[in-house]
């Protein structure tokens, strides 16, 4: 049984403001720095989260659902990979470069998977690629120049090298030395990344079998080891038993680990062997690079939560009722940054709002800890016209700054705030509601901003 695979689209990532993205690449740089001496990626690593990603778009699309709190608050608040999954090698590196760039801008580690092999997935739901293989080395180092110089994680062709049943023997090694050098060609343009390759799952191939693949596919010497359980859905225990049987087949190589997808895994898998979106599954463990096993780099997203397999609806899809069925059996994400003190409280404003206000903003501090917050922020249009794309706009009353933000473009000039409505979410009917948040900074004081415009209207409080 192998894993189908959604064919995902390239999203778009928003810009981080300027000012962040040095202190944060000088942060991350020591991270990568203490990561080669231990040979894998440091505790306390913060994945990338995809602004773009379609959970995201449909949770600000869809405020008003009844799983859509569900689903915000266990999926759409995680990092998850991003897949590159479509042969555009005109785009490629540009496609790739906007969410590293993002990535960094914010102090995160992309997870991004290429996913463009010749005779992907057999021909299955997820079937495609580039023409031939000389194509998709030209591909990969395109992908390769797009990585830049912070880290990242490269899950390198889900599926290429357990599933390889429509391949000779000719193909067969063909594509491994394809493998090798795409590891090699990511490597020798960002140094920082570390490539994993295809080491199936645990109810698959043997260990002794999957490591001789991977060994002819260059683990050894172009890879920074192996991910398992792309798209499925076998126990994490299970799963890192399994890739520690491959790691003592290879030897046991002190610069070889293992990540495992963890996205569906909650429930382990389900009766009779189903792999196609089956009923009843559950979130695994919530994306981290702390693992508590030195052999195991990460427990990540690989494939998005909620994006069907290509049963329930076509291949990458994504499907609300998945979703909140994946979420509804899941505990509630970790507390990753608890606050050290209370936050501050802000008083509700004592002067009536002004009458006939063209919209209405709730602001609400999700989150909070020592130098830094989350906020939400839905906007509705009280006005009688529709907007074709909204700007939102507000004054910060302390020191707070934005560091990133989702569903919208956000900047900043002082302590004045623009928010802009991007392409999903510009189209804002009478009485219609649109909700982004963003990451920030603070000092002692985080007081609540007040005088909210939107599109040079002002707004009321709620």
């Amino acid at each position: 049984m192998h894993t189908r695979l959604a064919s995902l689209g390239l999203r778009a990532a928003a810009l981080g403001l300027a000012a962040g993205l040095a202190a944060a690449g000088t942060a991350l740089a020591t991270q990568v720095e203490t990561a080669a001496v231990q040979g894998g990626l440091p505790a306390g690593t913060q994945f990338y989260k995809d602004p773009a990603s379609q959970v995201v778009k449909w949770a600000a699309a869809n405020p008003g659902d009844s799983r859509q709190p569900v689903i915000s608050a266990k999926i759409a608040s995680q990092p998850q990979a991003v897949w590159f999954s479509s042969y555009s090698p005109s785009t490629v590196t540009a496609d790739v470069g906007k969410v590293t760039s993002a990535a960094t801008a914010a102090g995160q580690v992309p997870v991004l998977v290429a996913y463009a092999i010749p005779n992907r997935d057999c021909g299955g739901a997820s079937a495609g690629g580039a023409p031939d293989l000389a194509s998709y080395d030209s591909w990969v180092r395109g992908f390769a120049a797009g990585l830049g110089g912070g880290p990242s994680v490269v899950i390198l062709e889900p599926d290429s090298i357990a599933l390889t049943t429509c391949l000779n023997s000719q193909e067969l090694s063909a594509r491994y030395a394809s493998l090798s050098r795409a590891g090699a060609a990511i490597h020798a343009a960002a140094p920082q990344a570390k490539v994993y390759l295809d080491g199936g799952h645990s109810t698959w191939n043997s260990a002794s079998e999957q490591a001789s693949r991977l060994r002819s596919a260059g683990v050894l010497t172009n890879a920074d080891g192996f991910y398992t359980n792309v798209s499925n859905f076998n126990t994490t225990a299970g799963e890192v038993s399994y890739d520690k049987a491959i790691l003592a087949a290879l030897g046991n190589p002190s610069q070889l680990h293992a990540v495992v997808d963890t996205s569906r895994n909650g429930n382990g898998p389900a009766g009779g062997g189903a792999w196609c979106d089956p009923s009843g599954r559950s979130l695994g463990n919530y994306p981290t690079a702390d693992t508590g096993d030195p052999a195991i780099d990460a427990f990540l997203w690989v494939k998005p939560p909620g994006e069907a397999d290509g049963c329930a609806g076509k291949a990458g899809t994504f499907l609300p009722d998945i979703a909140y069925a994946l979420a509804v059996n899941a505990p509630n994400p970790p507390v990753t940054s608890p606050p050290t003190t209370e936050p501050p409280t802000t008083p509700p404003p004592t002067t009536e709002p002004p009458a006939g206000a063209a919209c209405a903003v709730s602001y609400r501090v999700s989150s909070s800890w020592a130098g830094g917050f989350n906020a939400d922020v839905t906007v509705k249009n009280s006005g009688s016209s529709a907007l074709n794309g909204w700007t939102l706009k507000w004054t910060f009353p302390n020191d707070q700054k934005v560091v990133n933000a989702w569903n919208a473009t956000v900047t900043q000039s002082g302590k004045a705030v623009t928010a802009a409505s991007l392409d999903y979410n510009g189209s804002l009917p009478a009485g219609g509601s649109a909700s982004f948040g963003f990451q920030g900074s603070s000092g002692s004081a985080n007081s609540a901003p007040t005088g909210f415009t939107l599109n040079g209207a002002s707004c009321n409080i709620s």
